[in-house]
């Protein structure tokens, strides 16, 4: 507890840091910059749980699988419920959808027997609503560069994973968390370069990428390489491992029998799932993403961790982001 309460205060003091900053520089009035900082710094605390074991286990210990569950609910919509209040904007119809679509995921696991038919869809569901344009009309947006439907994709990753990890009843260890070991930092880093040189040949065969060189100083692209890294090992990467890798692959692997054959179809779901980048269908895209799924799909099975697949997931992208233009 005392790990995540130091953890907390650095994410708050670096929040508060980047909200002046952005506000600075976007020309965000303060008032709004004020409004929408504790809305952020709510659901930071409650997605920070989400990579702390002990705090965890503190939620398990909450009383009934169906109170948690209404924990997590109620929890859902306290970000938006503050920032729309601070800002004004407060309505009745986009909360209530809030905690529809809240209670769905966080009571799934309470109403439905755990299967392979109720594990599939509900990663069908949170995938759709992960997928939709619901959070942006949920939450809207105060400015045109101020868009605050992140706070719903936040709040919809650590949803997920707390009611997959407290209510689904997981007997497994996929060694989720938000720190590697070294051991898995040295395996995630090696599939990534393992799947640079495929995946470079692919973009060129699919005239999807180009290389280029940032027209930046050597110390802003440091600074963008290490800010997009984190970002996508924490946010994208954790998220996506969490349920791509540590949940359907080894579903699907018990399902047929088979590590490749649910490294295969985890993947191919996974290039699919990215179809709508920028524009549906994104076939080219799709194809990347889900050759890169078998790299990532690898490492976790290398190391028996999601943290592992998470470094090989963040590294590829941070290099795609910078260096390659899409």
């Amino acid at each position: 507890m005392r790990q995540f309460l130091t953890t907390l205060l650095v994410v708050w003091t670096a929040a508060c840091i980047a909200t002046y900053v952005y506000s600075q520089q976007q020309n965000i009035p303060s008032w709004i910059a004020m409004a929408v900082l504790p809305a952020f710094l709510v659901e930071l605390a409650f997605y920070l749980v989400i990579g702390f074991a002990a705090v965890r286990q503190a939620f398990d210990g909450l009383g009934s699988k169906a109170f948690r569950a209404a924990l997590l609910t109620a929890s859902a919509v306290v970000p938006y419920v503050i920032e729309s209040a601070l800002l004004g904007t407060f309505q009745i119809t986009p909360l209530l959808w809030l905690l529809a679509i809240a209670a769905a995921a966080s009571f799934w696991y309470v109403w439905i027997p755990r299967s392979l038919p109720a594990d599939l869809l509900f990663l069908a569901l949170l995938g759709a609503v992960y997928l939709s344009k619901s959070f942006d009309q949920i939450y809207g947006k105060p400015l045109p560069h101020v868009a605050l439907g992140i706070l719903g994709k936040l709040m919809w990753i650590r949803l997920a994973i707390m009611a997959t990890l407290s209510l689904r009843s997981s007997e497994e260890d996929t060694r989720f968390g938000f720190i590697p070991t070294l051991r898995e930092w040295g395996v995630g880093a090696l599939h990534y370069l393992y799947f640079l040189p495929v995946g470079v040949a692919l973009g060129y065969v699919l005239r999807f990428t180009s290389f280029h060189l940032p027209e930046f100083e050597w110390w802003k692209i440091m600074l963008l390489v290490i800010g997009t890294f984190l970002a996508f090992l924490w946010v994208v990467g954790l998220s996506e491992e969490f349920f791509f890798r540590g949940f359907l692959q080894r579903l699907l692997a018990r399902g047929f029998h088979s590590e490749v054959a649910g490294l295969i179809v985890a993947s191919i779901v996974f290039g699919l799932a990215h179809l709508p980048f920028r524009q549906f269908p994104n076939w080219r895209f799709a194809i990347l993403a889900g050759a890169a799924g078998i790299f990532y799909g690898l490492a976790f099975l290398k190391a028996k961790s999601v943290r592992a697949s998470m470094v090989t997931h963040a590294l590829l992208v941070t290099t795609w982001r910078v260096f390659f233009a899409g």
